[in-house]
């Protein structure tokens, strides 16, 4: 049974969600503010947390930062319905998806499912002979999906699990360009729809990363209008 953080400080949408997420199968954990998140967290970890961005003591935005020093686990955002720049920041900060209030339950009960499979099959719990669980070694990169581990030069690199997906699906085939609308079937189930606005901070985000290593990386190249594609160096 996966262990679901909700963290919100308006009650109704505690009490209305986490009855959802149960009858759902989940074990649901639910917090009124980000301090009182991170102090449970700090404890022990969820499989998976849903943050409001907008909290009282420590809000999401702040909450997110801290657990992305110590952890990839899965990020789901809820955000207003006009705050786009909170979703891009959001996003460029490590979460994995966002949902706008208000929402559809059953909405979020699908991508947190399908953030949750993208996770186990990361971890190595789905396992098979193919391409997508072999390590692989591409110039300075070299990635190993069953332990959900990077390297650039001989240097960890901690990604989430979307962008371990992304970079695994330019890197399979280098100098071939990926659309959009391919990269968002690689990281997202069919049911669930997002935007170019959402690859492109993923890939922004990837970006920062990999320069952590290696502040010279352009491995990961920009195609304006058509996507991006991966240069082995």
């Amino acid at each position: 049974m996966s262990k679901i953080a909700l963290v919100d400080d308006d009650r109704n949408i505690l009490t209305s969600v986490s009855m959802t997420l149960e009858a759902e199968g989940f074990e649901v954990e639910t917090y009124n503010d980000g301090q009182q998140a991170l102090d449970a967290f700090n404890k022990k970890l969820p499989d998976m947390a849903v943050l409001d961005i907008k909290m009282p003591r420590m809000d999401g935005m702040d909450l997110l930062q801290r657990l992305r020093q110590k952890t990839s686990m899965p990020v789901i955002f809820l955000t207003s319905k006009d705050d786009e720049i909170d979703e891009v920041l959001g996003l460029r900060m490590g979460a994995d998806d966002y949902v706008k209030k208000p929402f559809s339950q059953r909405l979020l009960v699908e991508r947190i499912r399908a953030l949750l499979r993208r996770q186990e099959a990361v971890d190595g719990e789905i396992v098979g002979d193919t391409e997508d669980t072999k390590i692989m070694e591409r110039g300075e990169l070299t990635m190993d999906p069953l332990r959900h581990s990077v390297s650039w030069k001989g240097q960890d690199v901690t990604l989430t699990v979307t962008e371990f997906l992304l970079l695994q699906a330019l890197a399979q085939r280098p100098g071939f360009v990926k659309s959009r609308d391919q990269l968002m079937d690689v990281a997202y189930d069919d049911q669930v729809y997002v935007d170019d606005r959402t690859i492109d901070s993923h890939i922004k985000r990837l970006r920062k990363k990999m320069r952590t290593a290696d502040t010279d990386f352009s491995a990961i190249e920009t195609l304006y209008g058509i996507g991006y594609r991966y240069n082995e160096e």
